[in-house]
């Protein structure tokens, strides 16, 4: 079968999308077609996207406009500020300009290198620090991250073309026939008498209006027995739930279910235990090596603290890499190394991989809350919904819901 990172791209579903007032954007409000991106300025995929939009922008010219909205990611620790950053830049009429910086230095986005980036941007310093720490700012970006989770943008780079979801950094042939389309359609509503100053409310409603209805639901799969063995484990042992995903340290998808993860272990706190196996998939060249790397740092404790500089670091996973990594850890480096080179993880790995295929975890990744299968980077509602029936069948009630 397909692997999940296939099969995870929902269709060209559409949804309503907003475009605040103090967003930045490019191009007109008139435009024919509006590209809403969320985004992560430490997010390498994030960094992959700006030539391709600034193509867009070269070759379509005023008949699109770009909007940008901010979703950092958990797993990014510097973001939220670099976010804070840009808005801050945004303030005195340099978003772009701080936004090119970010993403032109990603791995140096401390609060030194932010202010030092203000000051060649010209930017008038006192007011770039207040607003770098106004609630205001960091209300907007916060704000920004609530209404992408809504409409499921909970990876990034995420695009909404009129509404129309491109999912991650896709090349400029892949935004193309939906911009050439949209444009038609722009054209169209135009010539029948839309004002130009209302044709995004329209099209984007139009879009929603024609996304092909959700299939009806799958019976639901028989409930797998899912045996945790020798598989990393965070949470307490006597959980209620017990999530144990089937994943590819260099797939981006897998990347993408990492926040999600954590929102669900922060929301259901102690009443969840996530269990991690491990299946590289063949054409992912890094990914088995990123999987032995892991399996040496859990011999040293430090099983998830690796597990989170992989997802950061999808870019960079070769041997030289993997051994920084366990540098920063403060691993016992050549007990690292001899067991990145001993073997001995293989038949653990191996075994996993097996044990996912027989439950059908062909692709990744995949997950199965107490046996009960979520295939693909799925975002925290429909994780939600399983656990919360979950937890009724065991008759716990949630803090929120008791009487």
């Amino acid at each position: 079968s397909r692997p999940a990172q296939q099969q995870a791209e929902p269709p060209a579903a559409a949804k309503k999308v907003d475009v605040p007032a103090d967003s930045p954007v490019v191009g007109p409000a008139t435009a024919k077609v509006t590209i809403v991106e969320w985004s992560d300025f430490e997010c390498p995929f994030c960094s992959r996207a700006v030539p391709t939009i600034n193509k867009i922008k070269e070759t379509y010219g005023k008949d699109v406009r770009v909007v940008f909205r901010h979703q950092p990611l958990p797993m990014h620790s510097h973001a939220k500020l670099a976010a804070q950053a840009s808005m801050a830049a945004h303030e005195q009429g340099k978003f772009w300009e701080m936004h090119d910086k970010l993403f032109a230095n990603q791995r140096a986005l401390e609060r030194g290198d932010l202010e030092k980036y203000a000051q060649e941007l010209g930017l008038d310093m006192n007011k770039f620090k207040a607003a770098l720490e106004s609630g205001k700012v960091s209300a907007k970006i916060d704000s920004d991250s609530s209404a992408g989770t809504s409409v499921g943008a909970n990876g990034t780079p995420a695009f909404f073309i009129n509404g129309r979801f491109l999912s991650g950094a896709q090349p400029f042939e892949a935004f193309k026939p939906l911009i050439d389309q949209e444009i038609a359609k722009a054209d169209k509503a135009l010539a029948a008498g839309t004002k130009a100053e209302d044709l995004y409310a329209k099209l984007n409603q139009d879009n929603v209006n024609a996304a092909p209805a959700a299939p009806a639901a799958p019976a639901e799969p028989a409930v797998q027995k899912v045996e945790l063995g020798n598989a990393p484990v965070r949470g307490p042992k006597n959980a209620p739930v017990t999530i144990v995903a089937w994943s590819d340290f260099e797939c981006p998808f897998c990347s993408r279910a990492v926040p999600t993860i954590e929102q669900v272990e922060k929301e259901y706190k102690g009443k969840v235990k996530f269990a991690f196996k491990h299946q590289p998939l063949p054409f992912h060249q890094n990914a088995k090596l990123a999987a032995v790397a892991s399996m040496a740092a859990n011999e040293q404790g430090k099983f998830w603290e690796m597990h989170d500089k992989l997802f950061a670091n999808q870019r960079a996973l070769d041997r030289a890499n993997l051994e920084k990594y366990a540098q920063e850890l403060k691993l016992d480096m050549n007990k690292f190394k001899a067991d990145l080179e001993s073997g001995k993880f293989d038949k653990q790995i191996e075994a996993d991989m097996a044990d996912g295929a027989s439950k059908g975890a062909n692709g990744t990744p995949t997950f199965f809350v107490n046996g009960r299968t979520l295939v693909g980077a799925q975002p925290f509602e429909a994780f939600k919904k399983v656990i919360d029936e979950e937890l009724k069948k065991a008759g716990v009630v949630m803090a929120a819901e008791a009487k």
